[in-house]
């Protein structure tokens, strides 16, 4: 960064802040946080890692920004089911890194709660097991909530919820002939890995790709969508920013 861009950049941040003041923000922003191995490459390094490690690190900052902004929930992809699929190696780091977040943000240095949400039956148990231990730790903390997608299709969600769903049914005696009935909007949101929280009111990928890729597709039905070309690596204050106040200005119809 130039000495003239550290002089322009607080600037730009608080004129930001500035338009947001008295705006209707997201209450549930979710994110597909996108483009560590484009940014390692395009950055100089033959190692990918750097990518991925410069990724988690941004989660945190994404986690204060949006707590000075007063989002309540928060859901971050980080590993979809197709990921898994990646070399073994490259997947390892992506557990250890991933592992890593979960671990840091169970800390005193954060206020929030963290859930893990995804098909985790994909993962290795101990995987799982060290996230999942490190997520329960914060339980009863304050603060707004960070759901860690990993393992996640959204496919695969819905498939889950239904299956959730119908073995319910069916251990409370309700007969074959009348499980089609209980398969509703409602009761399907309910057995979703997100239940009980709102829908995602803004949806930010970066990278530069728009596409949803199997995110939230559920959830986002409603939500509004915010493409940016910057890796997330790369992803700073004065971008998220930009995306609430962008989504500020749009008009919410809801289909209606």
């Amino acid at each position: 960064m130039t000495a003239l861009a550290r002089v322009l950049y607080p600037l730009y941040e608080e004129r930001l802040r500035w338009q947001l003041r008295g705006s209707d923000l997201p209450k549930h922003l979710a994110v597909m946080a996108d483009g560590n191995r484009r940014w390692a490459r395009e950055s100089g390094y033959r190692d990918i890692s750097h990518g991925h490690r410069a990724g988690a690190a941004k989660i945190g900052e994404l986690v204060r920004w949006s707590a000075e902004m007063d989002v309540e929930v928060i859901t971050i992809y980080l590993l979809s089911t197709e990921n898994l699929s990646r070399a073994s190696s490259e997947v390892e780091l992506l557990f250890d890194i991933i592992s890593g977040v979960v671990e840091d943000l169970a800390t005193e240095h954060y206020s929030c709660r963290v859930k893990i949400v995804g098909h985790l039956n994909l993962l290795p148990p101990h995987v799982a097991e060290r996230m999942q231990k490190s997520a329960a730790a914060t339980t009863d903390k304050p603060g707004l909530t960070v759901n860690i997608a990993v393992g996640y299709g959204g496919r695969q969600e819905i498939v889950d919820a239904v299956r959730t769903l119908i073995d319910a049914e069916v251990a409370a005696g309700t007969p074959v002939s009348e499980l089609a009935k209980k398969v509703t909007v409602e009761s399907v949101s309910t057995n979703l890995y997100t239940s009980g929280q709102p829908d995602p009111d803004l949806v930010i990928r970066t990278s530069g790709e728009q596409r949803l890729s199997g995110f939230l597709l559920w959830q986002a039905a409603y939500s509004e969508i915010w493409f940016t070309d910057t890796y997330w690596p790369a992803f700073r204050k004065v971008d998220f920013l930009r995306a609430l106040r962008d989504y500020s200005r749009r008009s919410r119809r809801f289909g209606k």
